[in-house]
């Protein structure tokens, strides 16, 4: 799990809504100051950090390397210690991957006010297999979901300064969330042609890989797993970032925007989905990462309709998915096998994700609604 580290040496107005909301959200990492230093002291559950060597914080930071090599002489000391570094030059890198060789120090906090991806992208590639946590000092929610990605590794954590209380829902969210969505089999029962329907192809900004698509679906009982665009052919070069996806009445699953509710998803239709717009990316496990959408292509093309049977305790669930009449579109199979739609035939067995049964625009809701 990310760390997140937040900024509690001052007492602004809002101090004690943000730390109850900090201790809400499970998020228990304090910088503190001999001013909200009491805020914490007696509670067990939370790790306190500052500067303050006359406070008994569980971790005590440094700024100034001959200090911190005074430090290390000391062998009584009851505390774990970390250094903090503002980055400015090459030199100031060099020094931070020295100490982090020396596992000396539990952690490293870097700010970087000028250059930022290159100086991390070099941290986080020299450090990630290490002991020392890299640590990066944001300034707003965006820097710290940019600091968290870089390398897809990212750091292990940042140091923040709330200003609100959504701050912290925001961030939550940014370590907090597992998306792993449950897969399950569906039998092909008919398939029909469509001469022509109108196309979605989804377009991402991220590279998808062998195994992953998206799930779509006719109706929100279920979505069938369609395969990115991943395969080589004689005839058509891949298109790894590529989903085409179905027709433009399908849903699709894209990631909850509502910071309180306990769904891992909404649906959108194919025909609302633009660039910018951020959807789920699934494998063949289940397991789910947000993507970004660059962009969309629809056209008119001949279209196949799947109708598929899923059991789920004792019960039917009719599921059905429109696909583009193609070789290169693929669901996959209950073995994970992407297999063109093209050669499905009835009585095929697919991987399906079974649905909330009845949504209101998109989200899902306790109703009694019919799709056929």
């Amino acid at each position: 799990m990310k760390k997140i580290l937040l900024n509690f040496k001052s007492r602004g107005d809002d101090f004690n809504e943000l730390v109850q909301e900090a201790f809400n959200r499970d998020i228990l990492h304090f910088l503190v100051s001999k001013d909200t230093y009491s805020e914490f002291e007696n509670i067990e559950r939370v790790k306190t950090y500052s500067w303050n060597k006359n406070l008994d914080t569980d971790y005590l930071i440094f700024n100034d390397m001959s200090l911190l090599e005074e430090q290390f002489e000391q062998k009584d000391l009851n505390k774990s210690l970390g250094y903090y570094k503002e980055l400015k030059s090459k030199d100031d890198e060099d020094e931070i991957r020295e100490l982090a060789n020396t596992n000396k120090v539990d952690f490293i906090i870097v700010s970087a006010k000028d250059w930022k991806i290159i100086p991390f992208e070099n941290l986080i590639a020299s450090m990630h297999k290490k002991d020392t946590e890299l640590i990066a000092d944001v300034e707003n929610i965006e820097e710290a979901e940019l600091m968290l990605k870089t390398l897809e590794i990212g750091v292990d954590g940042v140091l923040y300064t709330p200003q609100k209380s959504m701050d912290l829902i925001d961030l939550k969210n940014l370590v907090g969330k597992i998306y792993e969505l449950e897969l399950t089999e569906a039998e092909i029962k008919t398939i029909q042609s469509i001469p022509e329907s109108d196309r979605v192809c989804v377009d991402t900004t991220s590279l998808l890989r062998p195994g992953e698509g998206m799930l779509i679906g006719s109706t929100a009982m279920g979505f069938a797993l369609v395969h990115a665009e991943v395969f080589e052919t004689q005839f058509v070069a891949s298109r790894p970032f590529r989903v085409n996806a179905g027709d433009v009445s399908a849903y699709i699953l894209v990631p909850e925007d509502d910071p309180n509710s306990l769904n891992i998803y909404r649906t959108k239709y194919l025909s609302e989905i633009k660039g910018g717009v951020k959807v789920l990316a699934v494998n063949k496990e289940g397991k789910a990462r947000i993507v970004s959408v660059g962009r969309v292509k629809i056209e008119t093309r001949p279209m196949l309709r799947f109708e598929l049977e899923a059991k789920t305790n004792g019960d039917t669930i009719p599921i059905s998915c429109i696909c583009q009449n193609a070789e290169t579109i693929r669901l996959v199979d209950t073995q994970g096998e992407a297999v063109s739609v093209v050669n499905l035939k009835e009585g095929d067995k697919v991987l399906v994700h079974l649905g909330p049964g009845a949504t209101h625009f998109g989200t899902a809701i306790e109703e009694t609604i019919i799709e056929k």
